[in-house]
């Protein structure tokens, strides 16, 4: 567990798993806007595929609660890739709209920049404006511009290294 000015940044234990999959329906229906989710006949929207593999060995799948004054704000979900290279990427990132725009995002994805050191590979929707301007605005302030950036299949990718 880190604290970052009343910002946890907690290792999700099985424990928390209800949490992030309750969590997670906020998450889809943010991103419903960029691609074609539809809730199901129960009004929810359909379980994250390969939400249990976060719990489950091998440990290249790395699940995080994060936390402001004692509250869930959100969560974070890092793999370890197994492309042509090896990288860590993040798979979902979310915060609640209550706390962004607060600099939580921006702690929290540096602090997993530092806790998985290596290279990284993160892409977002080519379509998800914000997700890009986030994160290209946190990864150049963490590398001083030092990364790469491209256009490939309909997402935008940055590499660099922590």
């Amino acid at each position: 567990m880190s604290s970052l000015t009343g910002i946890e940044l907690i290792y999700a234990v099985a424990a928390y798993k209800e949490v992030i999959r309750n969590l997670m329906q906020f998450y889809v229906y943010d991103f419903s806007g960029y691609v074609d989710y539809d809730v199901e006949e129960n009004g929810l929207f359909g379980a994250y595929p390969g939400l249990d593999d976060y719990w489950k060995e091998p440990a290249d799948k790395f699940p995080y609660i994060i936390k402001k004054g004692g509250k869930y704000a959100g969560f974070a979900l890092v793999k370890a890739t197994r492309s042509e290279r090896e990288a860590f990427s993040i798979a979902e990132f979310f915060i609640l709209k209550k706390y962004r725009k607060q600099g939580i995002g921006k702690a929290v994805a540096t602090q997993l920049f530092a806790l998985h050191q290596g290279l990284w590979e993160v892409h977002q929707r080519q379509n998800n404006q914000p997700a890009q301007q986030f994160w290209i605005k946190v990864i150049s302030d963490y590398t001083k511009g030092q990364f790469s950036d491209r256009f490939e299949n309909g997402r935008r990718i940055q590499y660099f290294r922590s």
